[in-house]
């Protein structure tokens, strides 16, 4: 007869609260400003309104080729789970707390509202919300829905006429889903503090844990933390922690009020210690064991108009889309890349070497390693940008190329017809006969005959296509270059994907076959995987497929193109390979299959490369300071723990390639180049007796 009568009186109490409630909105403003004016037909115009639910920011993650998980990327660090991945106690504890009469009220609970808006009359605002889970949500709904400060205020606004929008959705919430649906989408929504949203991700980073194995003392204390999550932040420190272990044994002392926990457990469970474990949050590139790939990928995404037609757009989309991104990471080589490495180069020196695979045929970036982590940390020597890729992906200026560059003259040279025992006699040094002997692309003069260049590596004297190549002479390939064209030249870089690393247009000057151009190792890799590929350039890419939240997958295909005639290109690799036997590269030595490649140091040892590639992997090695490589040279410097006096191509990235391949390739069966065709490259045009030999001062060419 008691529960009757207790029944009774909450029916009378809801039908007090009900007249309640339509007088406190239609009266005037009481005790100040904040409460505004309710007109009745407003009151009366408390129609379900069905609410606009954009999906909730989800993470987004990054796979490699095999499919495991390689980085994430979100705003919101959020897991959406089902009710029923969610712990039974867990569910209790936050019913207990926030609307303890979810299961029995509609979109209000009238005695809770009743119960602030006496509290709110009284101090002439909006002090306290009383409001269920359902209006809960949405609000939670409408600040994720915010495009603008206007509409973030309007959803935070503390007025009566905000309140009955939020009731008004409620309502056509009620209609339009179960309550456990709605405490599903609440618990997925709700902010818990410490980055964490929705209650998957915050049993993670508060207990390390899934929201399913949550226990009572865990449930209590994530339950707590959703009133202030600001205010009880177990991250921001001990004042914060004290507050949310407060907040616990107020969720638990009221589980055990309302019957849904004993006294005895609830004594049990405040007895416990927080337990914060703070587990990081998985994600961003700086967490990644991958960060320069990482940060590629990222670029990709925001740099690419199909992901959105604004860059905020774009990275919207990558942050809270719920993407899965597979990419084309290859662990394995990866992995050689990164020892190689490491091996020659420390963490701690002030060069870095950086290295990027390439796959020929799809352009496919197997690996991205460098000596150097990424992160803005002085004190442990980290570099803060990409200085494996370009600007466009997240990249810094790029090192000068040096020699790999004389490859494009020695292409050039061979399209034009030229046999490889063709030659030219190359001086001590060299000056241009006249400023026209060198035409841009714009065909303006461009030579200099007051600028003498000399050699670094290799002896004057009559050198043909093969020698003058393995021997890397500079004056050889300035002479080459001019016969051929500079124009032409450029045009062969450009369309094996050569671009500089800042983006700027190529510099177009005679000693561009000497790889004045700053360049990355993706972009160098890239040229060079397409002379492996029989002259089929592919673009460099990163990711394969993008499948959406819903499902649906997107696939990524290589963009090629036939840049090189086959013959020219196979030409070409038969040169290169004797760089590893008779030229610059011998006292490394090869790899143990069929491998071409080209050394390249710049003028004074600013910085060393390595570009080469079998005809199935392609990569580049490049080696610099980044505080400047002119000012800090490569020159009487230790690095890797050893003293070099000078580093030139063959001494650091040479053999960092070559340790690199043998391990990417290992267990890979070893491939062959197609043959040079001896009939049209083979021997020379004319008599291929040398010209006479040059004498020790520099010279005009002829």
């Amino acid at each position: 007869m008691a529960r009757r009568g207790t029944k009774i009186v909450r029916l009378t109490a809801a039908g007090v609260a009900a007249g309640v409630l339509v007088a406190g909105l239609a009266a005037p403003t009481v005790g100040g400003a904040g409460l505004g004016f309710m007109s009745a037909a407003a009151v009366a115009d408390l129609r379900p309104v069905e609410l606009a639910e954009p999906p909730l920011p989800e993470v987004s993650v990054v796979l490699d080729v095999r499919g495991k998980e390689i980085a994430r990327f979100y705003e919101e660090y959020r897991e959406v789970v089902g009710l029923d991945r969610v712990a039974e106690v867990m569910r209790t504890a936050i019913v207990a707390i926030e609307d303890y009469r979810f299961y029995e009220h509609g979109a209000i609970d009238l005695e809770g509202t009743i119960r602030a808006l006496a509290k709110n009359l009284q101090a002439g605002r909006v002090s306290q919300g009383g409001s269920s889970i359902t209006q809960q949500y949405v609000k939670q709904v409408l600040l994720n829905a915010a495009g603008t400060e206007e509409e973030r205020n309007a959803a935070l606004e503390s007025s009566y006429a905000r309140k009955l929008r939020e009731l008004r959705y409620a309502m056509g919430v009620e209609e339009k889903y179960t309550k456990d649906q709605i405490l599903e989408k609440y618990l997925n929504i709700a902010y818990f503090g410490a980055g964490a949203y929705g209650v998957e991700a915050a049993a993670k980073r508060f207990f390390g844990v899934r929201a399913s194995r949550l226990t009572l003392p865990q449930a209590a204390t994530l339950a707590g933390a959703v009133q202030d999550p600001n205010a009880t932040d177990p991250n921001l420190g001990e004042k914060h922690r004290a507050r949310l272990l407060k907040r616990r044994d107020v969720v638990l002392n009221r589980m055990a009020e309302l019957g849904a926990i004993t006294p005895a457990e609830a004594a049990k469970a405040k007895a416990t210690k927080l337990g914060y474990k703070g587990k990081k949050l998985p994600g961003g590139c700086e967490a990644s064991k991958y960060p320069y790939f990482c940060i590629y990928v990222r670029q990709e995404i925001a740099n690419n108009p199909a992901f959105g037609k604004t860059a905020r757009a774009r990275l919207r989309m990558l942050n809270g889309g719920g993407l899965t991104i597979r990419t084309t990471l290859d662990p394995a080589m990866q992995a050689a890349a990164d020892r190689a490495v490491k091996r020659y180069v420390h963490a701690s020196d002030h060069p870095v070497a950086a290295e990027a695979l390439v796959e020929p045929g799809t352009g496919a970036i197997r690996a991205m390693a460098a000596s150097r982590p990424y992160g803005r940390s002085k004190a442990r020597n980290e570099i803060s940008y990409n200085v494996v890729a370009d600007a466009g992906h997240g990249g810094g200026a790029g090192f000068q190329a040096g020699s790999t560059f004389k490859t494009f003259t020695l292409i050039t040279a061979l399209k034009q017809g030229m046999k490889t025992g063709d030659g030219l006699s190359a001086g001590a040094g060299y000056r241009a006969p006249g400023p026209a002997a060198f035409r841009n692309c714009a065909g303006e003069n461009v030579g200099d005959p007051g600028h003498t260049v000399t050699n670094d590596e290799g002896s004057p004297g009559w050198k043909t296509l093969r020698t003058g190549t393995w021997s890397s002479v500079n004056t050889f390939f300035m002479e080459l270059e001019r016969r051929v064209g500079l124009c032409e030249t450029v045009t062969t870089a450009e369309e094996l994907g050569i671009r500089r690393a800042d983006g700027r247009p190529l510099s177009e000057y005679e000693t561009f076959t000497l790889g004045i151009d700053e360049m990355d190792p993706v972009t160098v890799a890239g040229a060079y995987a397409g002379i492996a590929a029989r002259g089929r350039y592919c673009a460099p890419m990163a990711i394969t497929r993008i499948t959406g939240r819903d499902g649906e997958a997107t696939a990524y295909r290589p963009k090629c193109r036939q840049a090189l005639e086959p013959a020219v290109a196979d030409a070409t690799a038969d040169v290169l390979s004797g760089v590893f036997t008779d030229g610059t590269m011998r006292g490394v030595g090869g790899i143990g299959r069929d491998a071409a490649g080209k050394t390249g140091t710049t003028d004074g040892y600013a910085t060393a490369w390595f570009a080469g590639f079998t005809p199935d992997l392609a990569a580049a090695v490049s080696i610099g300071d980044p505080r400047g490589s002119q000012a800090h040279k490569l020159a009487g410097v230790t690095i890797g723990g050893r003293y070099y006096g000078a580093v030139d191509g063959a001494a650091l990235p040479g053999p960092i390639w070559k340790e690199t391949m043998i391990g990417a390739l290992a267990g890979s069966p070893p491939q062959r180049f197609t043959p040079i065709d001896s009939a049209r490259f083979g021997g020379c045009f004319q008599d291929c007796r040398p010209e006479p030999e040059p004498t020790d001062e520099p010279r005009d060419a002829e």
